[in-house]
């Protein structure tokens, strides 16, 4: 007899679970406690050397008391750790579907080349003379980023996509208090569909956010964006692809309407990679867009950084690029760190955004990606993403139900739960029977749009023969769950090292402090 991936089964497959050890281990799953549970006081994995005497500076603030930290031996340490890390998924693991996030393969070559001195063992305080090589693949990474989207400028310096978000905002919000327009100007658009960063920084710095619908197609519509605009209208915010996977294909119209009224165009660049080498945001009459290096050129993804997020600015916004800007003088680079020089040479930087230039791991990774790849290549890539994406919305259309109808996407295949009525399985059922199959499971309930939305993004990554396998495994839930089936849904995972946790409660409600347990003999009287 075969099982469903086609292997023999085992005698006993159905019993497994229900087999108990010593140990609570179950052979490769090993049983991994915590620290404070497996760790002693007295354990250390170095040996440190007992002070000289000197005289503290703390005053009465110096501990009186031991730190109460479990230590562990050197190999206990490593044990502990790889432990730990085999009961994670990832991108190395299997195919990551999060739609919207972008997880795709980070090449090795990559991680070799920022790894290479002179770019892993600088300091951001050195001397500018001693870091001429990095300056200079700062500025050719600048190059080609302008040379893929069409615009001027790149502000260089911010941490992550949102970062960068908040950074061409505040280019937006400088050029308008440079035009004195900044009393009147107060009010900006998004879309319903948007990234939740979206009216979050405009809110940041500022602005009155107003929405704008998007209609039945899942698209912003001109007419709509032009019934809001008007003298206090400082900016829009529009992702394109947006978050339903879509293109908007009035994104110009709706530029020329924005800017007919006073007001400036930022596009949110994080599906950037569904259109690298295909479009230039500049030819759409973008003003500001970040971009996720992680997202479009293969960077490690964010999980707190580091991250990388550079902000391209159209002629409109260029001047108001925060400090420290790139200089190239003869054959060397430079960065001007003062507003007072940069004011003196045209420039009205708004300040800064970060404390240095960036994050130089993250440049030397995404350039190094450009590079192997080429113009010909990050186009395929693009095209790739694209194609894998409406090959799981083909593969799966017969069973899932779309909330555009049936027609081409982007990057990310969108479904909702109205194929799941009926069923007693909803969307959080369903993708906690991913697990079990050994998936990752999709972005659920985003974008907020959509009824029990299910945003799956395969990116370029994978293979066909991974995509097959992933769709012949959500078609096999699917039919399970029209079935009747309930059980393997409502009770998933079950296969997981951990049963189905109550992430709402654990967000609102987190324990940040380990208490030993009860003894069972004490509990008992």
């Amino acid at each position: 007899m075969l099982n469903r991936q086609g292997r023999p089964s085992q005698a006993g497959d159905s019993g497994l679970h229900s087999i108990k050890t010593f140990t609570g281990n179950r052979a490769l799953e090993q049983v991994e406690p915590l620290l404070f549970e497996i760790g002693r006081l007295e354990a250390t994995g170095v040996d440190l050397d007992e002070p000289a005497a000197f005289t503290p500076r703390l005053g009465g603030l110096v501990r009186k008391d031991g730190i109460g930290l479990p230590g562990l031996s050197e190999p206990e340490t490593m044990r502990h750790f790889v432990r730990l890390s085999q009961k994670n998924y990832a991108i190395d693991t299997g195919i990551f579907p999060l739609g919207s996030c972008t997880m795709k393969h980070n090449p090795r070559l990559n991680e070799a080349m920022a790894r290479l001195p002179g770019f892993a063992d600088i300091h951001p305080l050195q001397p500018q003379s001693t870091v001429q090589g990095a300056l200079d693949l700062i500025a050719q990474l600048k190059d080609w980023l302008k040379e893929l989207t069409g615009m001027p400028d790149v502000d260089m310096t911010p941490k992550a996509g949102a970062h960068g978000e908040l950074s061409g905002m505040m280019a937006i919000k400088a050029a308008i208090i440079a035009k004195g327009e900044a009393a009147t100007r107060t009010v900006v658009l998004v879309p319903e569909s948007a990234h939740g960063t979206n009216p979050a920084t405009a809110a940041l710095i500022g602005f009155t956010v107003k929405p704008v619908p998007a209609r039945e197609n899942g698209l912003v519509h001109v007419d709509d964006v032009k019934a809001l605009l008007g003298p206090d209208i400082a900016a829009i915010m529009l992702t394109n692809p947006n978050t339903c996977g879509l293109f908007e294909k009035d994104i110009v119209a709706i530029a020329d309407a924005v800017h007919a009224a006073g007001a400036f165009f930022y596009c949110d660049g994080a599906n950037f990679n569904a259109i690298v080498g295909k479009v230039r945001p500049g030819d759409l009459g973008v003003d500001a867009m970040h971009i996720n290096l992680h997202k479009t050129f293969s960077t490690p993804h964010g999980g707190g950084g580091p991250g990388a997020g550079p902000v391209v600015l159209s002629d409109r916004l260029a001047a108001f690029a925060p400090l420290p800007l790139l200089e190239k003088n003869g054959n060397s680079f430079a960065l001007c760190e003062s507003e007072k020089t940069a004011e003196a040479r045209g420039a009205h930087p708004y300040g800064r955004i970060t404390a240095f230039q960036g994050q130089m791991g993250m440049f030397v990774r995404a350039f190094a990606y450009m590079l192997s790849h080429g113009a010909d290549g990050m186009r395929q890539a693009s095209e790739d993403a694209v194609l894998n994406a409406n090959y799981i919305r083909a593969g799966l259309r017969d069973l899932m139900s779309q909330p555009f109808g049936d027609k081409p996407c982007m990057h990310e295949a969108l479904f909702d739960d109205q194929w799941l009525k009926e069923t007693g399985v909803t969307t959080l059922d369903f993708a906690k029977a991913m697990i079990d199959e050994g998936f990752h499971p999709m972005t659920m309930y985003f974008p907020l749009v959509v009824h029990g939305a299910m945003l799956i993004e395969p990116t370029e990554s994978e293979s066909k023969a991974s995509l097959d396998l992933f769709v012949a495994a959500l078609r096999d839930l699917a039919m399970a769950a029209k079935a009747g089936d309930t059980e393997r849904f409502t009770q998933a995972p079950r296969l997981a090292p951990r049963r189905r946790l109550d992430e709402t409660l654990a967000a609102r409600k987190p324990v940040l402090k380990w208490v030993p347990p009860t003894p069972l003999s004490e509990a008992a009287e």
